[in-house]
């Protein structure tokens, strides 16, 4: 069967971000075939350039490769008004901008979204930002790890009698990148019905308190405050880790059902009918009486030993793997989660593949995460059309 061509080819996002968020919402747009050039600043680029080691032998940040790929760069100094023109004219070439500078930086370079739609009428402009565009912290700046603190994350996160952990990875930034992602989606899939762009206010802030879910919905309903639990759930029982003779890995009886094969191929199958831990509300109800006996039966095996018994049983179960055993783990492989990529100067890189399969129209890795600046030339010419002489100038005057 022949493949379809990629879900976004002829969407043109221009690319005002950096660092996470906005760098991992564009790239999903470029793995679903859009266009995205990276406007950077001349020399530097985005921040996390410099974010290392591990950097590849040819000076790239891991951390920068994490977040790129699908791109073109381009260098622009938006400081002058000759730079600003450049955008412009970008704009008017655009179908999705994204920006995650503070609030209101674009609308004093006289880029508001009011302007941007004279310039490009349909235009779908994306702002991520720490608070969002109302509100008295909207000013402020947005980093990941404060929104995971004031939004409640860290608060969850942790053992029970320690200290509040913050998630370990930035769990905020991810998913604004992801919501961020949906909503430039459906405006698009809107465009089609109606010519008209959207504005779209994300927020980091916005984006930890909708992922905190259940747990959330579980306050607003009990008002009750939530604790850490370290890997326990607040509303299954048993669904946690466990440490074997050797080794932790976790459980997860979700049901009744699986809580009786789970005492069973422990050979406790008293537990299941026992009235303090016959239903999940009794042993959620008397969790420090089950959990305690679990643990110390759980100790009698190595995991490996456990694993087996488990999948036997149905009972689903998995150790607790270290990243390098994630990658050498069979799933991992057989899906091809790890995909290699030549680079200009790190020859190959290795790139996590986007989680969104699409069988008869498969994403592809077009590029790699991109040098500075290194499509100057390229997208000033393909794009907007200008001449050599043109792009000379603009090279000579610092401006790309």
């Amino acid at each position: 069967m022949p493949q379809s061509p990629a879900l976004l080819q002829g969407i043109r996002v221009i690319d005002l971000t950096r660092v996470l968020a906005g760098p991992y919402c564009t790239m999903m747009l470029g793995d679903l075939g859009a266009d995205v050039i990276k406007i950077e600043s001349p020399g530097k680029g985005d921040d996390t350039r410099g974010w290392g080691p591990p950097f590849t032998e040819g000076g790239e940040s891991a951390y920068f490769l994490s977040a790129n790929r699908n791109k073109r760069s381009i260098t622009l100094n938006l400081k002058s008004e000759a730079g600003l023109n450049v955008l412009r004219d970008l704009i008017r070439e655009g179908d999705v901008l994204v920006e995650n500078f503070k609030t209101g930086t674009l609308e004093r370079l006289g880029l508001s979204y009011k302007e941007m739609q004279a310039l490009r009428p349909g235009l779908i402009y994306c702002t991520i930002t720490g608070y969002g565009t109302t509100g008295p912290l909207a000013d402020l700046p947005g980093y990941d790890f404060i929104a995971q603190a004031l939004g409640g994350m860290m608060a969850i996160t942790g053992p029970e009698d320690g200290e509040p952990y913050r998630v370990g990875v930035a769990i905020t930034d991810l998913m604004t990148g992801i919501f961020a992602c949906n909503a430039i989606l459906a405006a698009l899939f809107a465009r089609q019905h109606t010519g008209a762009g959207q504005r779209i206010d994300m927020a980091l802030l916005d984006s930890q308190v909708a992922t905190l879910s259940y747990v959330a919905s579980n306050y607003l309903v009990s008002r009750h405050e939530p604790k850490r639990l370290g890997n326990a759930h607040p509303n299954i029982v048993p669904y946690q880790s466990f440490r074997a003779s050797d080794k932790y890995f976790a459980v997860a009886a979700g049901n009744d059902g699986q809580w009786a094969k789970l005492t069973a191929a422990m050979g406790k199958p008293e537990w299941a009918t026992d009235e303090r831990f016959a239903t999940n509300a009794a042993r959620v109800k008397n969790r420090e009486v089950i959990v305690p006996l679990l643990a110390e039966a759980f100790t009698a095996r190595p995991a490996a030993e456990w694993m087996e018994i488990f999948d036997v049983a149905g009972i689903p179960a998995a150790p607790i793997n270290s990243i390098r055993e994630v990658f050498e783990h069979e799933q991992v492989v057989a899906r091809e989660r790890v995909r290699h990529i030549p680079h200009p100067t790190a020859g190959t890189i290795p790139q996590i593949a986007s989680p969104m399969n699409f069988p008869d129209a498969p994403l592809a890795m077009r590029l790699p995460p991109p040098l500075v600046g290194q499509h100057n030339a390229e997208v000033l010419a393909e794009v907007l059309g200008y001449g050599e002489d043109k792009i000379a100038a603009l090279r000579e005057d610092g401006l790309v």
